[in-house]
């Protein structure tokens, strides 16, 4: 079971936007490679972060209009938001990078 929760429109808001722990928005598609190697990845990095960051994902399939509004045009693309603003953005699939940024802010904190 994955650790990492799907939202859509409905949650966005709430759980993204209104939070004040930093979120880490992964937009993928089911019919992405790169997305469905890193979905592993990103499970593990939900356990092992989870106490300092949230991790959730957005099918761009099923949510095109979040995927327009954030400016995804390919994925996977990792959206970073903290206190209801987007701060940075990383296109692609390397989970080694994303885990030393991940350690790196959770030292920070």
């Amino acid at each position: 079971m994955s650790q990492v929760r799907s939202i859509g429109v409905a949650d966005f808001d709430w759980e993204v936007l209104k939070t004040s722990v930093p979120v880490l928005v992964d937009f993928y598609s089911t019919m992405c490679p790169p997305c469905r190697e890193l979905a592993p990845h990103l499970d593990q990095m939900a356990v092992e972060f989870g106490s300092c960051i949230k991790i959730l994902k957005v099918n761009v399939d099923e949510e095109p209009t979040l995927a327009a509004q954030y400016g995804v045009t390919a994925v996977p693309t990792l959206v970073w938001f903290h206190e209801g603003r987007v701060v940075e953005r990383t296109l692609g699939a390397d989970p080694t990078a994303l885990r030393r940024k991940l350690r790196r802010l959770c030292l920070a904190a």
